[in-house]
């Protein structure tokens, strides 16, 4: 096994994600592609390597709570809407339980525009 500690080229990253076992889930690439802002962007934004965007978004890194909290400021969205430690649910996805489509989805959807 092997791990990366602080480096400053990659912006005070945790020990790799891998060699713990621990593992943080992300919306890094999303909110990246939502916004039109590439990895190269995103870094000097940040002042990291762009590298470690890359990094972070395959989860291959976790992010240090200076640069998670930095991330959350730069899209201006909670870091619990960045980072998790459960999966997040797929887009589109209908939450537990509710019908994915049918008769009771469009007849609950009818009575939320009443």
């Amino acid at each position: 096994m092997w791990s990366l500690w602080s480096v400053g080229s990659f912006g005070s990253l945790e020990e790799s994600a891998l060699s713990n076992g621990e593992v943080t889930y992300n919306r890094i690439a999303m909110l990246r592609a939502e916004r039109g802002v590439s990895r190269r962007q995103l870094a000097d934004a940040l002042g990291v390597h762009y590298q470690t965007v890359g990094y972070l978004e395959r989860g291959e890194f976790s992010p240090s709570l200076h640069l998670a909290l930095r991330l959350s400021r730069y899209f201006e969205v909670p870091v619990e809407v960045i980072f998790s430690l459960d999966p997040f649910p797929r887009l589109g996805a209908p939450p537990n339980g509710a019908p994915a489509n049918g008769a009771a989805g469009n007849a609950a959807a009818a009575d939320r525009l009443a």
